[in-house]
């Protein structure tokens, strides 16, 4: 049961202004993340987003705490964006990965060097940013802090509130996690390696 998840709902439902702000804000990127890794019109997307999150707050009563808020956000997102090219007579793009375009992040990420951008392919790109929205915690969030947007250790730490050892202990453990996540979506990836 997600207490907190369904707390925020309840809120949502009284009317709370600054709970409803603080849902907007905490899952409409994410939820942008996650549509993003699923279509490829750039210029659908925040429309997708807006009524994902807008019938998400109708249908907020409906939230009942068994999942988390995320992945039933997630599931009204894939019914628009199903919806969407149904009408166009379209199926929605696969988010798939090959070994060769994921191995090069993974050694980054081993190595905590810096992902450059080029160094992987769209399709690729849009399946790491599914894994990062996945990830426990903020676990998503410091992995793409620092490897994606190149933040220091000690940026992560002021952002984060915490010390710099309790970031490093946070990326370790979400490097781990990263690369399990990984193997369960895109399980043809072999020898991840340990953390």
């Amino acid at each position: 049961m997600h207490n907190d998840d369904l707390a925020l709902a309840r809120s949502i439902q009284k009317g709370d202004e600054r709970e409803f702000n603080a849902f907007f804000e905490q899952y409409f990127p994410r939820i942008y993340r996650f549509c993003l890794s699923r279509m490829d019109e750039e210029s659908l997307i925040e429309d997708m987003v807006q009524n994902t999150m807008m019938k998400a707050v109708k249908g907020i009563h409906t939230y009942r705490g068994e999942a988390s808020m995320f992945t039933w956000l997630c599931q009204i997102c894939r019914n628009e964006i199903n919806m969407h090219y149904r009408k166009m007579a379209q199926s929605a793009p696969e988010v798939r990965a090959d070994d060769e375009s994921i191995r090069p992040i993974l050694e980054q990420l081993e190595a905590e060097e810096n992902v450059e951008n080029d160094l992987y392919s769209e399709q690729t790109r849009r399946l790491i940013i599914e894994v990062l929205d996945f990830l426990p915690g903020n676990y998503g969030q410091a992995l793409e802090w620092k490897y994606v947007l190149g933040l220091s250790v000690s940026e992560i730490a002021g952002r984060l509130e915490l010390t710099e050892l309790a970031v490093q202990s946070i990326l370790a453990r979400a490097r781990t996690a990263f690369r399990k996540s990984l193997a369960q979506i895109a399980p043809q990836i072999q020898n991840l390696g340990e953390a």
